[in-house]
């Protein structure tokens, strides 16, 4: 046997993952842990018109480098399908540094605008196209010729794209070993000989492993919406789209193009880390600071909530909190969120902060909510901490009639450029899967409807199996089951296609917002509903990269609110519209009606459980629901410290927990001690 030869550096500069929706068979960590295993020099992450799937790709390789000391190289970029007259090619895009990743995230929001959701336009003509590919400078571009090359158009597209990137531009060439590999290299290396371009290796990977092949199968049946067995050529041939190794790497390539690579690689340095957020600076009082702005709305808030004198307590919590805030650099975050916040009280649009922000003095004083933390003795640290390094999260419910006014006022002030809702990522679930893996394997309808019914987790090959076997018994006469090896392979592409993304949706209302053009941090796109626009990344991406978001959300019962408020004005007859603030906090009746359940439509406390709860508890006061709300949960429920259906004894609280804690709590809710 011959010695095996020196294994060649290699960087793959062509590489489709799972977020290329129904193209790439594998997942972005799953390309890059195999490429670090295989001993890859580099491994970039381009898909089609989208950087959707680099930041889980960046998280990975950090990780490796992490825990393993691996030095894969990660390199972000995209490719793009250039229609001509009677046929296309495809271009790649890498990214040499933070300037080229703006360039190219521009590129991407401006191929994506310009059409609707889901779709992009990419042309080469035209005076505007030509624009358009020039601005992607300190970008490394690469050329791909698919199938049958015409040698008249490429050698025109080659030379208009010398003239467009200089010494940035390559010829890329992929060994599939299908039946026209041949004649393509040897034309490859005349229009490299011709136009002066050099040639590049690539893999144009679809999948990490060969054995993903069969899901591959499945995902292209999903997207031509036909059978497997109906897809004939739009399959692909065999299995080489995988990362192959480096020893069979340097069989398929001469050493010049695999060197390549490497040159290639070397060019682009840029990583996600770079990335620089600031927040917009619109809410900075003229002349003022982010501190000086946001202490002067505290102290102007801190007056109208206590009238009668700031107390001691309050003072010292907010000279604490506003130098944590200011030592984070957080100012803008919770100035923008007034800004909001001040807009809605403005327009007289119902709002109210949810969650962890009650813990803050700071956004009581700023409205941004209506609970005062002294009264709960809460810990502002619940909210905003040094030591967990985590940026602040307010969540801020409107009236849902009445958002969209918000939204587009956010729209409006911070333009387009500079404000898009952030992404959430539909993935397969359990159900999704099985139907379309079973629309593709054509399994019987009847069969995939029983299999997929009641499925509300994510279930392991073993569960579906057992399931399968019932399902299968449960089917009617004159439904024939398929072969046993075709429900084996159901299930496996099942499990295999669950957690892969379907596409694209928009946030509940998640806002990100820059003080420069956001489409230079993140591509932008149109969503689905008119007036709408959302980047490429979802709220995980976002928090992995640094990017803070604004929460701007809808809930139904401030709307119920609204209409409640319009009613009492009109039933009393009263000269001006009531407002929140004329309702008093503690009304005796409202407690009374409380006390007997009477209770059905009231936030929270509408439940059988809470109901059920609320005679024997007898709250007068509302940290008394706040006692009752936070144990009457599934956790505390299951853990056995409360029952909220045990019959009242002697003492209505003899049927709940013995715990000490919890006694003393429940005692102190309705002043019966025990």
């Amino acid at each position: 046997m011959h010695p095996d030869p020196e294994l060649p550096d290699y960087a793959e500069l062509h590489a489709l993952s799972s977020f290329s929706f129904q193209r790439g068979a594998s997942k972005p960590e799953e390309l890059v842990e195999r490429a670090a295993a295989l001993g890859y020099y580099a491994l970039a992450i381009t898909d089609e018109c989208s950087v959707a799937g680099v930041v889980r790709a960046h998280v990975k390789a950090k990780e490796l480098r992490d825990e393993q000391g691996n030095t894969l190289k990660l390199l972000l970029g995209a490719e793009f399908e250039v229609p001509l007259e009677s046929s296309s090619f495809t271009v790649v895009v890498l990214a040499h540094n933070l300037l080229g990743w703006g360039n190219l995230c521009a590129f991407i929001s401006a191929a994506r605008r310009s059409v609707p959701k889901g779709e992009y336009r990419v042309g080469w003509r035209a005076a505007q196209d030509h624009a358009l590919w020039a601005s992607l400078t300190d970008c490394e571009v690469l050329l791909v010729f698919q199938n049958a090359i015409n040698i008249e158009a490429a050698y025109a597209v080659c030379t208009r794209a010398r003239g467009l990137f200089g010494l940035n531009i390559w010829l890329a060439t992929d060994s599939r070993l299908g039946a026209d590999d041949a004649l393509r290299r040897v034309r490859l290396q005349q229009l490299a000989q011709c136009t002066g371009l050099p040639l590049v290796a690539t893999g144009h990977v679809q999948m990490h492993v060969r054995s993903r092949k069969p899901l591959h199968d499945v995902i292209t049946a999903v997207r031509m919406g036909q059978p497997v067995s109906q897809c004939g050529f739009a399959l692909q041939p065999n299995a080489e789209r995988h990362l192959r190794s480096r020893a069979r790497l340097a069989s398929l390539y001469p050493k010049e193009w695999l060197a390549n690579t490497r040159v290639v690689a070397d060019k682009c340095d840029f990583d996600l880390k770079e990335i620089a957020f600031q927040y917009p600076m619109e809410a900075l009082l003229p002349g003022s600071t982010p501190a000086k702005t946001l202490r002067y709305h505290c102290d102007e808030g801190a007056h109208q909530r206590y009238p009668l004198g700031v107390p001691d307590k309050v003072v010292q919590l907010l000279a604490r909190e506003l130098a944590l805030i200011a030592d984070l650099q957080y100012e803008m975050y919770f100035l923008t969120v007034h800004d909001i916040v001040r807009f809605a009280r403005s327009e007289g649009i119902l709002c109210q902060g949810r969650g962890s922000a009650a813990n803050s003095v700071v956004c009581y004083c700023l409205h941004i909510t209506e609970v005062n933390p002294i009264g709960g003795n809460m810990m502002f640290e619940r909210f905003v901490s040094r030591e967990r390094n985590e940026p602040p999260d307010i969540d801020v419910d409107f009236e849902h009639q009445r958002r969209e006014q918000v939204i587009q006022y956010i729209y409006a002030k911070y333009g387009r450029e500079r404000a898009a809702i952030a992404a959430t990522v539909i993935s397969y679930r359990p159900r999704s899967a099985l139907r379309d893996v079973g629309h593709a394997l054509e399994i019987p309808e009847a069969l995939i409807t029983e299999l997929s019914k009641e499925h509300p987790g994510m279930y392991d090959r073993k569960v579906l199996v057992e399931r399968l076997q019932t399902a299968v018994d449960n089917l009617s006469p004159d439904c024939v089951p398929p072969p046993q090896d075709r429900l084996e392979l159901w299930m496996l592409l099942a499990v295999q296609l669950q957690g892969f993304p379907r596409h694209l949706s928009q946030h509940v209302g998640g806002f990100v917002l820059t003080q420069g053009p956001l489409t230079r941090l993140v591509p932008v796109e149109n969503a689905a509903m008119k007036d709408r626009s959302i980047i490429q990344w979802d709220k995980d991406d976002l928090d992995a990269v640094g990017l803070m978001k604004v929460d701007v959300l809808a809930l139904g019962m401030l709307s119920a609110l609204r209409r409640c408020l319009e009613l009492v004005t009109q039933w009393r007859r009263m000269p001006n519209p009531m407002r929140m603030q004329d309702v008093p906090r503690e009304d005796a009746a409202t407690y009374d009606m409380i006390c007997k359940a009477d209770t059905v439509g009231v936030f929270q406390i509408e439940s059988r459980a809470q109901m059920s709860m609320l005679p024997r508890l007898q709250p007068r006061e509302f940290y008394d629901l706040v006692v009752q709300v936070a144990i009457v949960r599934p956790g505390p429920i299951q853990g056995g410290m409360v029952h909220p259906y045990l019959k009242a004894r002697k003492n209505p609280l003899e049927a709940q927990s013995p715990y000490p804690a919890l006694r003393e709590a429940l005692g102190r809710t309705h002043g019966v001690p025990i």
